[in-house]
């Protein structure tokens, strides 16, 4: 999905992902100083567990969830601050260049210095300004130069599959062996279960309901880096210029509007309704107004004519529905596969992104557009940019699912090598996890039946959580500390047994473990000998409440069958013909069969019946 709050520079230069990004990097003399913008943190995300290197426990007492914090990103070391921790009390929009308070200290060059922007002038009309950075890093100003950057590059159509509104549902996802594997095209809303305004909705409507004096994210496309200072007012003004009236072209991409009169005539199609963690495993107590909780739902997006968004992944491989109400879009597709990926990570961590299409560095790129009325979905983990050929309104969301889970936590990884600050990821993903996991182990406990595909994504769920129980256990101090406040104790008591019964529960609804519990009365019951599952602390399995052997059955019986030398023709059983020309042979047989009982919960009970049948074939001569 074209949308800021994806990881299009995970190493934390000019990045769109998650809020507004940085201003602009670069300088001519020393490589290490860079511009400093300023990043407005989503209210979803909870400040205090993002701290900087210069938080107290008196500003971080401070920090409020719901107000856009302020950071600057130090020139040479790359870490980032929050301004009011660092900045001294100075209005970071008159700063120019920006460095910490090591850095200043331990320079030896004398060419390190904070450097103030020159007064604005007291108008609220957006003014063309040369952006000296990009300038100076060798980026083009030209909002053209990602199209000619592609100019005679091979771009395959398309061939992603046309579905009607109504065969998009849980059936679907579940027969179909490439459902949520690549993106889909809905031509018409017609069935997808979608609330969407009418027709005659516009920009201005956008700007009523969402409140015209409320501040907005807008993206300078030539720089693709943030331009501070727009309300939802004076960007409505600019999008109703004709194209020739607009000095430089701008994007909004990151427009979240949960809470607003917008989103009440905004609903997602109802198979994102059926798969969205946030919708289905985050406590529904725990959300709406007053609530911190992922707002990654609801967003409005507006382009104007010649609008590029860079290649990017949404945040946490996230998938996204995307519905376009007025104008085109042109979507340039590749493959999440494990080479693409890795050829992405590689430009997106350096300066080669600046000057280099990233169509080079893959297999392919496939081309899709879409025209008003159009939805698509678009998959975990699928790398894409989106070029704007006309104005565009465009209503969208991010979500999360149980169906892909291995790609989610690759680009997960990949954000976290390439150093992409947290503001820019997915808020509070590990709480979210925590969350879906102790639901899926319920549900496993209650004798709740989950299908293959979803057991094999969870495998990936069950190693990151167990991972998450490693730091709690043995981790530093620090490590422990921010651990232990990912895990929401609203629901998630113990976080590290959740997480091993939830990998002995998933392990045996897959049938790749052997139960050894024999409590219970029974009759002649003995220990059956098997592969025992590792010892946890916090967690053992409950046992069977009752195990029987019935007495072995003894069977005798003469046959007729040649001798049969390779082991290998015995492996089927009862592979055998009779024939009088051939020696008889006796065979005797016993047959011991184990039956296991226990009560998981109220109402549900489960049985086990294990048969063990043994044949000795003797010939007589």
């Amino acid at each position: 999905m074209a949308s800021g709050r994806r990881s299009t520079r995970l190493n934390g230069h000019n990045s769109t992902d998650g809020s507004p990004v940085i201003e602009a990097t670069g300088g001519p003399k020393d490589p290490a100083e860079a511009v400093i913008g300023t990043i407005g943190q989503p209210s979803e995300t909870k400040i205090a567990d993002d701290r900087c290197p210069a938080c107290t426990p008196e500003t971080i007492a401070q920090l409020d969830d719901e107000v856009n914090e302020q950071w600057a990103m130090c020139g040479a070391c790359k870490v980032w601050y929050h301004w009011r921790c660092a900045g001294e009390g100075v209005d970071l929009d008159t700063i120019d260049k920006w460095f910490c308070k090591t850095c200043l200290a331990t320079d030896t060059t004398g060419k390190r210095a904070i450097t103030f922007r020159a007064p604005a002038r007291k108008s609220d009309r957006k003014r063309t300004t040369k952006n000296y950075a990009n300038i100076e890093a060798g980026v083009n100003s030209d909002p053209k130069r990602f199209l000619n950057m592609m100019e005679g590059k091979e771009i395959k159509d398309d061939s992603f599959r046309r579905m009607e509104g109504s065969q998009v549902g849980l059936e679907w996802v579940e027969d179909n062996v490439n459902a949520m594997k690549e993106p889909i095209v809905i031509e018409s809303p017609e069935g997808l279960g979608m609330n969407m305004p009418d027709e005659n909705f516009t920009v201005d409507d956008v700007g009523l309901l969402v409140g015209e004096k409320n501040p907005i994210e807008v993206i300078d496309v030539a720089s693709q880096t943030n331009a501070s200072g727009w309300t939802v007012g004076q960007w409505v003004e600019y999008y109703n210029l004709e194209p020739h009236q607009r000095d430089k072209i701008f994007n909004v991409i990151s427009l979240e509007i949960s809470g607003t009169l917008l989103a009440d005539r905004i609903l997602p199609p109802r198979l994102v309704r059926e798969l969205d963690w946030v919708e289905n495993f985050w406590p529904s107590t725990r959300k709406g107004k007053g609530h911190t909780y992922p707002k990654v739902q609801l967003y409005c997006l507006m382009g104007v004519q010649g609008a590029w968004t860079d290649w990017h992944i949404d945040f946490a491989g996230s998938s996204v529905y995307y519905h376009i109400m007025h104008g085109s879009k042109v979507f340039y597709f590749i493959k999440p596969t494990a080479a693409n990926l890795a050829a992405y990570e590689r430009w997106s961590g350096t300066e080669i992104q600046y000057h280099t299409w990233l169509g080079d560095l893959v297999d392919e790129v496939v081309k899709v557009s879409l025209t008003a009325g159009n939805t698509m979905i678009i998959p975990t983990g699928w790398i894409h940019a989106v070029y704007t050929p006309e104005d565009t309104l465009v209503f969208g969301g991010n979500f999360l699912h149980s169906y892909n889970i291995p790609t989610q936590l690759k680009v997960r990884d990949i954000e976290i090598r390439t150093q992409v600050p947290k503001k820019f990821r997915f808020p509070m993903f590990t709480k979210l996890c925590w969350y879906v996991g102790d639901k899926y182990m319920k549900d496993l406990k209650s004798g709740i039946i989950l299908s293959s595909k979803v057991l094999d994504s969870l495998s990936s769920l069950v190693d990151f959580l167990l991972l998450e129980t490693r730091v709690l256990e043995r981790g530093s101090v620090q490590a422990k500390k921010e651990a232990k406040e990912q895990i929401p104790h609203d629901r998630v008591k113990d976080g590290p047994a959740v997480a091993r019964e939830l990998s002995w529960r998933l392990r045996h609804a897959s049938g790749n473990v052997s139960d050894d519990e024999t409590t219970g009365v029974g009759h002649k019951r003995r220990r059956i000998r098997s592969s025992s599952p590792p010892k946890f602390r916090n967690f053992r399995p409950k046992g069977w409440d009752t195990v029987v052997q019935t007495q072995a059955e003894m069977n005798s019986r003469t046959l007729r069958v040649e001798k049969g030398e390779e082991t290998e023709k015995w492996i089927e059983w009862d592979n055998y013909q009779e024939s009088e020309a051939e020696s008889p042979v006796e065979v005797s047989s016993r047959k011991n069969v184990i039956t296991k009982v226990r009560r998981k919960a109220e109402g549900v009970v489960e049985r086990e019946r294990i048969e063990r049948i043994v044949e000795v074939w003797t010939w007589k001569d």
